[in-house]
C-alpha cells in the first residue's frame, strides 16, 4: 500500500469512528439508564483498531517498549502494520487475547516520592486504545460539568476560572483535596460495578477487568499481581479514574447544597445558617468551594471522606486542607488568592504561578544548562530551552503572569550568559556579546534561533466558558451532512 492510499485509508477509518462515537454519544444522552450490549464488534472492527494503532504511533511513548521489547517502529519495519492489526484482531475475536504485565518504572516526584507509571506493551496499548474510543463518548454523557480532567475540549484553565469565578461571589472557604495514591487504591469491584451500569456487553467487561488486573514486572524484575487501581500511564486510566470519581461529582451535584440548588434555594439555604458549595474536579485534583463557614467546610470534608470510601479511596490527611481565599490556594500549578487592588481599597480574586511551579521551570533551566555540554553550540542549547519555556509560558500567559515572566526572563538570561562564559573562559563580556548577540543588544542567539523570551509573551484573562463548552461529538443533520472535524480524543495523561 503506497502513501496517498495508506493516509486515504487512515481518513476514511476516523470518518467512519467519527460516526458512530457521535451516534453512541447521542443515544447514552437520549437515555441516561441505557446499557450497551454489543460493543465488542465496534473494539475489533478494523477502522477502530487502525485509528487506535495511529493515536498510539503518533504519541511520543510509542518509542518506548514494554515487557515484550517491542516499539512501534521495530512493528512497522518488521511484522508490518496490515500483519499486526489482523492478528491482534483475530486474537480479540478468539478470546485467546491476554494483555501481557505492564513495565514498572518509577518517577520521582516533586515532594521526593515515587510515582509508579506502568509501560504496556504496544499490542496492549492499541487494544486499549480502541476500547477507549469505543467507551468514552457514552460515559463523557455521564460525566458532570464540574469534571475537567482528561475530557476532550476541556482544560486545566476552565477549571482554574470557575475557581476565580465562584470565590469572587463569596465562596469564600475551600477544601483542598488530596487522594492519596488514586491511581494505585482505585477498588476493581467498584470500578467494575460502575461500568457495569452503561456496559452490558460481558466480552467488554472482561477485556476491560483484564487491563486492570494486569500484573507488574516492577524495576527489581519482581513479577507482582495487580489487585487495586489500574496503572497510571496507560491508555484506559485516565478514563477509569474519571468513572471511579464521578461518584463524587454526583454526590456534591445531588446535595441540598450543591450546583442542583435553584437561586432561591440556595439564598433561603443562606437564611437559615446552611452552606451552598460547588466542587471543581480536575482527574484527583480537586477542590471545593463554600459559601459558610468554616466548620461547614470541616463537615463537607468528612462527607466526602466517606463518599471515597466506596471506591476505595482516602484522603491525605497532611495535604487536604481548609483555607480561605484571603489566605490563598495552590490548583493546577496556580494560585488563586484575594488581594487588594493597588491603588485602592477594593479586594479582587487574582490569578497567578504558583511559587512551585516557578521553582520547577528555573529547575528545569539550570538542569537544561548543565546537560548541554561547552563544547556543543549555543543552537544546541537553545533548542531545548525554547521549547520548554515556549510551553511553560503558554500555560501561564491568562493570568496575572508579567511580573513572573520578567523574573523568569532575567533568569534565563543570566543563566545562557554564564553557560557561554563557560564555553569561552577567556573571552570578554564585549568578544561575547559581539559573537552571539545582535548589533547593539544583549539578548542571546545563534545563527538559526533566538532565546525564547518569556517577558516578551503578553498576558491575557482566560473567560469562564460555563456552559459554553462545546460538545465534543455534536449530532450531524442527516438530511445535510457536514464536513467531520478531526476525531475527538481526549488527551493522554
Amino acid at each position: 500500500m503506497n502513501t496517498d492510499e495508506l493516509e486515504h485509508a487512515v481518513y476514511a477509518a476516523e470518518q467512519k469512528v467519527l460516526k458512530i462515537q457521535t451516534k453512541l454519544h447521542r443515544w447514552a444522552g437520549d437515555d441516561p439508564h441505557r446499557r450497551f450490549d454489543d460493543l465488542f464488534n465496534l473494539v475489533t472492527d478494523p477502522a477502530f483498531l487502525l485509528v487506535a494503532w495511529y493515536r498510539v504511533r503518533g504519541n511520543k511513548g510509542a518509542r518506548t517498549a514494554g515487557v515484550d521489547g517491542r516499539t512501534a517502529l521495530s512493528i512497522e519495519a518488521g511484522q508490518g502494520v496490515e500483519e499486526f492489526l489482523d492478528e491482534l484482531r483475530t486474537s480479540l475475536k478468539d478470546r485467546s487475547f491476554t494483555p501481557l504485565p505492564v513495565r514498572e518504572r518509577m518517577i520521582p516526584k516533586a515532594s521526593g516520592k515515587l510515582r509508579r507509571l506502568g509501560i504496556a506493551t504496544i499490542r496492549d496499548r492499541v487494544a486499549q486504545a480502541s476500547l477507549k474510543l469505543v467507551l468514552e463518548p457514552i460515559f463523557e454523557a455521564d460525566f458532570l460539568p464540574c469534571s475537567y480532567g482528561f475530557r476532550p475540549k476541556r482544560r486545566a484553565h476552565d477549571a482554574v476560572a470557575e475557581v476565580r469565578l465562584l470565590t469572587s461571589k463569596s465562596y469564600d472557604w475551600i477544601v483542598e483535596g488530596d487522594i492519596q495514591a488514586c491511581f494505585d487504591e482505585i477498588s476493581h469491584p467498584a470500578l467494575m460495578d460502575r461500568v457495569r451500569r452503561r456496559v452490558g456487553d460481558k466480552r467488554v467487561l472482561a477485556l476491560v477487568k483484564a487491563f486492570c488486573k494486569a500484573g507488574i514486572l516492577g524495576e527489581d524484575r519482581v513479577m507482582r499481581n495487580n489487585s487495586a487501581g489500574t496503572p497510571q500511564g496507560s491508555i484506559l486510566s485516565p478514563l477509569l479514574s474519571n468513572v471511579a470519581l464521578s461518584v463524587l461529582d454526583e454526590h456534591i451535584a445531588q446535595s441540598p447544597g450543591g450546583p442542583g440548588a435553584s437561586r432561591n434555594e440556595r439564598a433561603k439555604r443562606r437564611r437559615r445558617g446552611l452552606p451552598n458549595y460547588r466542587l471543581i474536579r480536575y482527574a484527583d485534583d480537586w477542590c471545593l468551594v463554600v459559601f459558610g463557614t468554616k466548620a461547614h467546610a470541616d463537615d463537607l470534608r468528612k462527607e466526602i471522606e466517606k463518599v471515597l470510601s466506596t471506591m476505595g479511596l482516602r484522603l491525605s490527611q497532611g495535604k487536604t486542607l481548609i483555607t480561605h481565599i484571603d489566605e490563598g490556594l495552590d490548583f493546577l500549578g496556580w494560585r488563586i488568592q484575594r488581594r487588594r487592588k493597588r491603588g485602592t481599597n477594593r479586594h479582587y480574586v487574582y490569578t497567578y504561578p504558583a511559587k512551585k511551579a516557578l521553582v520547577a521551570v528555573t529547575a528545569k533551566v539550570k538542569t537544561l544548562c548543565r546537560q548541554v555540554g561547552t563544547n556543543q553550540p549555543l543552537d544546541a542549547l537553545l533548542g531545548r530551552l525554547n521549547p520548554a519555556l515556549r510551553g511553560w509560558c503558554a500555560y501561564f500567559r491568562p493570568g496575572v503572569s508579567a511580573a513572573t515572566f520578567s523574573y523568569l526572563s532575567h533568569y534565563v538570561w543570566r543563566r545562557v550568559w554564564n553557560w557561554l562564559h563557560g564555553k569561552h573562559p577567556r573571552a570578554t563580556w564585549k568578544q561575547i556579546r559581539r559573537r552571539y548577540c545582535h548589533v547593539g543588544g544583549s539578548w542571546p542567539a545563534s545563527e538559526d534561533r533566538e532565546l525564547f523570551n518569556p517577558e516578551k509573551v503578553g498576558t491575557t484573562r482566560y473567560r469562564y466558558r460555563g456552559a459554553a463548552i462545546p460538545t465534543p461529538w455534536p449530532d450531524r443533520d442527516e438530511d445535510n451532512p457536514q464536513p467531520l472535524a478531526g476525531l475527538v480524543e481526549s488527551p493522554v495523561h
